[in-house]
């Protein structure tokens, strides 16, 4: 099935809150630019408890799915992108009771275009090599650490949330956060992921053909969805 265009042109800047409005007016092929908006964000976030990226991938989906469901329900109390990573992150928690703690480790990086290209420390091929190499065994390190520090490093290390924000995807208090987020940096060593210019910013890049897989999937089940329901 093929998704339609939007109707009405959006400006990149348009607040959230405006786009989710208009959705729940019916027009609802507009529901995309927040997929698109917010896909890095929510990726990341579901792999900090996720440590296979395809089961990120479906989980995502699916949790998209129910936000659109339950769009009417979102009241502006916090900013649409914690709303959205709140209900990604407890999809993903049901998903990871439902499989078990010991998920198959599945190396991130190969090869995929990104929509946050990899940045080369030198045009000398090896040395990208090298590079290139030093991040899967940053991601390998990051993957290894318990849930509960990895969720609050990716969080604020990674998307740069704000301590405040941190805690409120992840129903925690902000002291807490604060201690997760020190002890998850001494676990990982700074050392690590710095050597070679590579920075936590490059790891599990959400690629664009996920990114595309993604919102072709929910788009399909909405329009899908709003289809089969008969008229009032």
């Amino acid at each position: 099935m093929t998704v339609a265009e939007p109707r009405v042109p959006l400006p990149a800047e348009i607040a959230d809150e405006e786009v989710v409005r208009r959705v729940v007016a019916g027009e609802r092929e507009l529901f995309e630019l927040l997929l698109r908006r917010y896909n890095q964000r929510v990726y990341r976030a579901v792999r900090a408890i996720l440590r296979n990226p395809d089961d990120a991938e479906d989980v995502m989906q699916q949790a998209y799915v129910n936000a659109y469901r339950h769009l009417h329900q979102f009241e502006g109390r916090s900013g649409f992108a914690t709303w959205m990573t709140k209900i990604a992150m407890r999809e993903a928690a049901a998903r990871n009771r439902k499989n078990g703690s010991l998920l198959h480790v599945v190396p991130e990086f190969q090869g995929e275009a990104t929509m946050n290209d990899f940045p080369e420390p030198s045009p000398d091929p090896e040395r990208r090599a090298v590079a290139v190499d030093l991040m899967q065994h940053v991601e390998a390190e990051l993957a290894a650490l318990p849930e509960t520090y990895r969720s609050v490093l990716l969080l604020r290390e990674v998307e740069g949330l704000s301590t405040e924000e941190t805690a409120a995807c992840l129903d925690l208090s902000v002291d807490v956060v604060k201690t997760r987020l020190h002890r998850s940096r001494t676990m990982l060593r700074d050392a690590l992921y710095r050597r070679a210019g590579v920075g936590l910013q490059t790891i599990f890049t959400f690629g664009a053909q996920r990114c595309d897989r993604v919102v072709g999937r929910v788009m399909a089940e909405i329009f899908t969805a709003a289809e089969s329901r008969p008229s009032p």
